[in-house]
């Protein structure tokens, strides 16, 4: 059976438009050119879809969003507005639109987001059920948890993987933002498509366009061909911004032009290039107070933060800890081949500690406890919860190379905890590169 869309607008040009173009693509159409049309249509029929514009002769979009919602909660319906008003779109998400179109409509975006609403509707026919790669891949996505705060963040999680709007993840450095946007992303109608994750606080300014967006041949010194940016590897995906606060003003600018008109232009060219991508941002930060100080542009923060997800810190819920710890140790034993239980006391402790590095401090303690215990578990005295200075450490008597690591690893270590393991304010803590600062966790075999 042909899928049907239902096509609201009060102009017989742009009704035409997304009638053939539909048409075209192998859907049955309606068109109404009211509100109450519309409402009418919709008790004698039912669609995969409704496109409808924000202005209306006798109503606006939001109005009918609000009574499909309502009626019809999982028809996905898209609105139109005005070039430039984007306003109108963060409204019309807020409200809980799957996604938006800017007029004058262009064919290619409006393909792109019928494609991805009749994918929508298709898993909410099959019960909601949007297939993932297999078991290993679920259990990878999954936010472990039995916690009231855990299964709220789950619950939100499956509601937004069900629209297309902007989202801003925010919560403190280890509280698992990227698993998060990795979840949603496989949650959705994207998740055939590339989750892309991007450190905004890892590239060098100069860089920062140019990564973006991609760039010509000879646009620059050391442009020997032409490469895609993020936007570009992303496209039909998420492209999942991380530390997003740091990225610098201007590049703000270019940002919030791109996620509005949905188009990029590469470094060096005269053109730009459609792109179908939904972006995730995160941060550490308050981008409030971002914004309040000057350092992070209002109009952006308006648009990345449509829908926030908040993550919940560890210490708010530690009857999940036990859980967390258990699940690392499986993945250690499934790796090594078995790995000690946690003792009584090693429970309690990590249950009493407040973790301001939050799940990655955890996995953190866990995996120096296995490297010190010398019993078949962990004890209480293997997690050295309390943080050890070098000047208490025993090491005269190692050799010199050993020495300088054992020195450089506490510093690492002393920053990463100072910062609650954001590794990029670790890295300007430490006077170093983001790079570098990886390049030696990686070296010294800090997680």
């Amino acid at each position: 059976m042909k899928a049907r869309a239902l096509i609201v607008d009060d102009e017989a040009d742009i009704r035409e438009l997304l009638s053939i173009t539909l048409t075209r693509m192998g859907l049955t159409t309606d068109a109404a050119e009211s509100e109450f049309e519309a409402k009418r249509l919709l008790q004698k029929q039912q669609y995969d879809v409704c496109l409808t514009d924000m202005r209306l002769p006798d109503g606006d979009g939001l109005a009918l969003l609000e009574h499909t919602a309502r009626f019809w909660p999982k028809m996905p319906v898209a609105v139109i507005t005005a070039y430039g008003s984007a306003e109108n779109a963060v409204a019309a998400l807020k409200a809980g639109a799957f996604d938006y179109l800017s007029k004058p409509v262009q064919v290619s975006q409006l393909r792109a987001l019928v494609k991805s609403a009749l994918k929508l509707s298709e898993a909410a026919g099959a019960g909601d059920e949007t297939p993932l790669e297999d078991d290993a891949s679920r259990a990878m996505h999954s936010l472990l948890g039995e916690s009231v705060p855990m299964r709220q963040t789950r619950a939100m999680i499956d509601k937004l993987a069900r629209s297309q709007a902007p989202i801003h993840v925010s919560g403190e450095s280890g509280c698992g933002k990227e698993l998060a946007a990795k979840l949603i992303h496989t949650k959705s109608v994207r998740h055939e498509r590339a989750f892309v994750p991007v450190n905004c606080g890892a590239i060098p300014e100069n860089l920062v366009e140019s990564e973006f967006f991609g760039y010509r041949k000879g646009a620059f010194t050391g442009a020997d061909g032409e490469r895609g940016g993020f936007f570009q590897a992303a496209d039909g995906g998420t492209l999942f911004l991380d530390e997003v606060a740091e990225l610098p003003l201007l590049m703000q600018v270019k940002l919030l032009r791109a996620i509005q008109e949905k188009r990029v232009r590469k470094v060096g060219s005269t053109q730009e290039e459609a792109v179908d991508v939904r972006v995730i941002s995160a941060t550490h930060k308050d981008l409030a107070d971002e914004v309040k100080n000057g350092r992070f542009r209002q109009d952006l923060f308006y648009r990345l933060n449509v829908i926030e997800l908040k993550m919940p810190a560890l210490r708010d819920m530690p009857e999940d800890i036990g859980l967390l710890a258990q699940a690392f140790l499986r993945r250690r034993s499934e790796a090594e081949g078995g790995a000690p239980a946690l003792s009584a006391g090693a429970l309690r402790a990590l249950e009493d500690y407040p973790f301001p590095g939050n799940v990655r401090e955890l996995e953190n303690v866990l995996e120096r406890a296995l490297a010190l215990r010398s019993g078949t578990e962990i004890t209480r005295d293997d997690l050295q919860l309390k943080p050890t200075s070098v000047d208490a450490v025993d090491i005269r008597s190692l050799p010199l190379e050993d020495y300088l690591a054992t020195i450089e690893k506490q510093a690492i270590v002393e920053a990463l905890e100072k910062t609650r393991y954001n590794r990029t304010a670790a890295a300007k803590v430490l006077g170093i590169s983001f790079r570098q600062l990886r390049y030696r966790m990686e070296r010294l075999g800090i997680e």
